[in-house]
């Protein structure tokens, strides 16, 4: 799926959007007139402040990050768990405390959780999709008060990154604003067997 074919151009326009964690989306969101800033993993708290700092520097303001939760997690396992969570929360925090926070901007947190396993269920992956609604949720509470909306992403086996590209460039446009504390779920069908 083509954002642009859903979304109007220039939805973006004047939008500066942080990226976190290494995923696909800038020229999605770039085609909707979005200005990308691309952050590099680290676990490092400092490192990523001054990360955020520099891209506050280059662009002025961060409306939005979208942080995608999927390329830490990599092969799996215990270990892709934490880095994964630690990483989101070293990025999360740095950008909402420099760029909005400390500015007294509002803000917009997208967290893009990995697709579950189409054979069998991985508990790691399971782990880290109810992870990032539970980080939304609290987060759309605990910072609120500062104008900083928080939403989790977890897509289906089958949802492509231009679907997660549509969905969160609609999240970082003004009809985003309608959104917090919510998982929305995409391709997820659950059948229920009818009674005999």
């Amino acid at each position: 799926m083509d954002p642009t074919a859903l979304l109007r151009p220039g939805l973006l326009a004047d939008t500066v959007i942080a990226l976190g964690g290494g995923g696909p989306f800038a020229p999605s969101l770039g085609a909707l007139g979005a200005t990308a800033a691309t952050l590099p993993q680290t676990l490092d708290e400092q490192a990523a402040s001054e990360h955020v700092r520099g891209a506050l520097a280059a662009h002025g303001a961060i409306d939005a990050l979208v942080h995608d939760l999927r390329p830490a997690f990599g092969s799996g396992g215990v270990e892709g768990l934490r880095a994964t969570l630690d990483g989101a929360w070293v990025t999360v925090r740095a950008i909402a405390n420099a760029a909005w926070i400390e500015r007294g901007r509002p803000g917009r947190v997208t967290l893009v959780a990995p697709a579950p396993a189409p054979a069998a269920p991985d508990p790691h992956a399971e782990a880290i999709r109810g992870a990032a609604e539970n980080m939304a949720r609290t987060l759309s509470i605990e910072w609120s008060r500062f104008g900083v909306r928080a939403v989790a992403i977890t897509p289906g086996p089958r949802t492509t990154d231009g679907e997660l590209a549509a969905l969160a460039a609609y999240l970082a446009s003004p009809a985003g604003d309608y959104f917090s504390g919510a998982r929305l779920s995409l391709g997820e069908v659950t059948v229920t067997p009818s009674p005999a």
